[in-house]
């Protein structure tokens, strides 16, 4: 299975794409949210040949969800009526927790991030990977195949 996982922000979308049966999730950059988002992400899509979304969906240090996790899924709303508007196809979206995964695309970078390093997405990139691996490790892929199969 091909999938595209985003690491939704305000200001950029963080992409990041795997196929399941190299298991490894690549940073693919980042889409500015100027009003072309939806856009972009529906052409990564295609051009990835995708079948599922992975959205990270944030949380706060007590597990609980917040405005941001509202905006991600009001987003995801968005992004999934566009899919069927303009793509004129059913959008698959898996949510998976992103708790701390900003902070961690940071760290991997160590002293080395600078704001370039951030206004051109790369931390964000990298999130959106971290959350893509953590579903791909902690997911029954194959009955998810099966799930989506069975829903088209």
């Amino acid at each position: 299975m091909r999938i595209l996982a985003l690491d939704i922000g305000v200001k950029r979308i963080g992409i990041a794409f795997a196929d399941t049966k190299v298991r490894i999730a690549i940073p693919r950059g980042m889409i500015p949210v100027d009003g072309e988002e939806l856009a972009a992400i529906a052409k990564n899509y295609r051009l990835e040949k995708a079948e599922l979304i992975v959205a990270g969906l944030p949380r706060n240090n007590q597990g609980e969800e917040t405005q941001q996790t509202q905006y991600v899924r009001d987003f995801i709303q968005k992004l999934q009526a566009y899919f069927a508007e303009q793509e004129k196809t059913r959008l698959f979206v898996h949510f998976q927790d992103e708790s701390l995964t900003s902070v961690v695309a940071e760290t991997r970078f160590g002293n080395n991030i600078s704001r370039t390093d951030r206004a051109t997405g790369k931390v964000d990139a990298e999130a959106a990977a971290i959350i893509l691996q953590d579903f791909i490790e902690t997911t029954n892929i194959e009955q998810l195949e099966e799930e989506i199969n069975g829903a088209k």
